[in-house]
């Protein structure tokens, strides 16, 4: 398993850590990841790791982190009821090159990760799609959506936050990034 760790304290200091794959157990599946997006928002999660705890959507040794991505990846193995070996998923992934899970509330259209570490985390994270059973999704237009999805998502999580806050019935709002 190779790994793409960045030093928390200092993102200048980055390494490619090898292992071997995770074994899976009861409940468990297996991803490879197959590619991801890199963005501005990743260095958005890398800066604001501590303070919103995306450090802790996938551990790293002391002092190290891995910076969550989005994008595809397989099932490789799988002992998980109702996750097929082969089927590809989009999802919030680490730049690694495997990631274990422990799939739940699983239905033809994808399930959520029920690690215990991720439990108390903004479930927003959670899913994962099965491209098959997507209407949105194209293979010809993946790099799009690895960049396009979590923004056009991140709308919607702003417009809750504004209504929830009052701020929707006091007229027009604009934000600029």
């Amino acid at each position: 398993m190779s790994d793409f760790l960045v030093e928390r304290d200092d993102f200048r200091q980055c390494r490619i850590a090898e292992s071997e794959p995770p074994s899976v157990g009861s409940g468990e599946a297996l991803l490879r990841v197959n590619r991801f997006g890199l963005t501005a928002n990743n260095v958005t999660y890398a800066v604001m790791g501590e303070a919103m705890s995306y450090w802790d959507f996938f551990p790293a040794e002391d002092g190290w982190g891995r910076v969550p991505m989005w994008g595809f990846a397989e099932v490789e193995r799988s002992e998980a009821e109702g996750v097929e070996v082969g089927a590809r998923v989009y999802g919030y992934l680490p730049p690694s090159s495997h990631l274990l899970v422990a799939p739940k509330s699983v239905n033809e259209r994808g399930f959520t990760d029920g690690s215990p570490h991720r439990a108390a985390l903004p479930s927003a994270y959670h899913r994962y799609l099965v491209t098959a059973e997507d209407p949105f999704y194209r293979a010809d237009t993946e790099d799009a959506q690895m960049l396009l999805r979590p923004l056009f998502f991140t709308s919607f999580l702003i417009d809750d936050q504004l209504d929830d806050e009052g701020l929707t019935t006091r007229g027009p709002i604009m934000i600029s990034s």
